[in-house]
């Protein structure tokens, strides 16, 4: 009998294309190390707000670094990743309130669901340039995901009840006692210690905490022969 799987937990906002990246890399490795991945969904803007930080696209040198790297990155990870044309409108007018909390939602009575329904959420953001607050757009995403109309409409109807509210205030909260500035945060629970790495691009030092082979952001399938 081998050791026991170490604990992960990932914080992220569908609002993030880091988090996405982030996300897709350790749902890749999730079967291949030695882990126990549990998804946090959390509202980068309380955590920005509680950290004092603001978003880099603010300043436009780090907005015109932004959009190269995503671009670079996402090809490098291979997600189909592009920015919306309204950037600006997205991240800072619209935000991910109601997203975060139906996958809130999801997480608390369909957990099963939860990968597969953030994933849906992010392709229509950060790939397709379509909206995700309203509540027909949230419907289209978990109806894409593979979860009935029934359930997707039940889980819709509770995004609004202090019960989900809560979870995600105290789930955002739980990021920012770890040290949060922003998304992703990833937290390795191992030998009674805690290590909070920021950002998609620490998963190499990630697998060196966890002494797990690091294969590059695409690893090959577990049963892939070498």
């Amino acid at each position: 009998m081998g050791p026991l799987p170490r604990t992960l937990e990932l914080f992220y906002d569908v609002l993030s294309p880091y988090s996405w990246m982030g996300f897709e890399i350790l749902c890749r490795y999730q079967n291949i190390w030695n882990i126990k991945l549990q998804l946090r969904p959390s509202l980068i803007a309380g955590i920005m707000k509680d950290s004092g930080n603001t978003p880099p696209a603010l300043l436009p040198r780090k907005a015109k670094y932004l959009t190269n790297d995503v671009k670079l990155l996402s090809q490098h990870i291979k997600i189909p990743l592009s920015f919306p044309k309204d950037f600006f409108s997205v991240i800072l007018e619209k935000g991910s309130l109601s997203a975060m909390r139906f996958l809130t939602a999801v997480n608390l009575e369909h957990p099963e669901m939860l990968e597969k329904v953030s994933r849906e959420l992010w392709m229509r953001v950060w790939s397709r340039d379509e909206d995700i607050t309203e509540p027909q757009s949230i419907l289209a995403a978990a109806g894409k995901a593979g979860m009935s109309a029934e359930q997707a409409q039940g889980l819709l109807e509770k995004i609004s009840t202090p019960k989900v509210k809560n979870e995600l205030r105290e789930t955002t909260e739980k990021a920012c006692k770890y040290g949060a500035f922003g998304l992703p945060v990833t937290v390795a629970h191992m030998d009674g210690q805690t290590h909070m790495l920021f950002g998609s691009d620490r998963m190499e030092l990630l697998a060196y905490l966890l002494e797990e082979k690091w294969m590059g952001p695409v690893p090959p399938a577990p049963n892939a022969r070498l």
